[in-house]
């Protein structure tokens, strides 16, 4: 049997800046995750260590593929102020 599935809502493709900006938010966010994680790991307790360190990786890997879009799309982000994007964290 066949089931047939439908969206409850309608997507809405994103015009070209507004997906730069929430890859410029990404980043950002990705970059304050990294460092929220190397400080606590200079903190961390025996058994927190590894998950740390696995955050660490994680975060940074994530950092690198963002920024190759970023590059990709031809967007520069050596001065990006986080100050612009407000974020919630």
């Amino acid at each position: 049997m066949k089931e047939i599935y439908e969206r409850e809502y309608k997507i809405i493709d994103k015009s070209d800046s507004e997906k730069t900006e929430d890859l410029v938010k990404s980043i950002i966010e990705t970059k304050n995750d990294l460092i929220k994680s190397y400080k606590n790991y200079e903190f961390a307790e025996k058994g927190l260590i590894d998950y740390y360190s696995y955050n660490i990786k994680a975060y940074q890997t994530k950092l690198d593929y963002l920024i190759k879009q970023a590059k990709d799309k031809g967007i520069f982000l050596d001065n990006v102020d986080a100050s612009i994007y407000k974020m919630n964290f």
